[in-house]
């Protein structure tokens, strides 16, 4: 079980497992072949109210993080998929966000991982 999150614009490796953007938009400047995404998971990502509301400003990331908590728990289908990946094959959560620490991958992977847990 394991659950990795990577930037788009990052070398995929062979230990990567399935990849899946979780990114309502396309990177800029990155090709489709050249990220070797699996699966593009629009319908996860934060909404773009939250989205917009964060601002990848780290001061409120406490915050976004409940209140894409609460979104993820409205979207039980999908988070189950990703978990049923993280369990076989591995899971590579891949998003477009400079700050590598605050946004909405890492926040994903914290969430899918206490669903794995119990």
């Amino acid at each position: 079980m394991t659950i990795r999150v990577k930037r788009a614009y990052a070398p995929p490796l062979r230990n990567d497992g399935c990849r899946v953007l979780v990114d309502r938009l396309w990177p800029r400047g990155v090709g489709k072949e050249e990220a070797r995404i699996d699966e593009w998971c629009r319908e996860i990502a934060p909404s773009d109210e939250l989205r917009r509301w964060y601002g990848h400003a780290p001061e409120k990331w406490s915050e976004f993080r409940r209140r894409y908590f609460a979104e993820l728990g409205e979207k039980e289908e999908i988070v189950a998929e990703l978990v049923e990946k993280a369990r076989g094959e591995g899971l590579t959560l891949v998003f477009g966000a400079k700050d590598e620490e605050h946004n909405n991958a890492v926040a994903l992977k914290e969430y899918l991982e206490m669903r794995l847990n119990g």
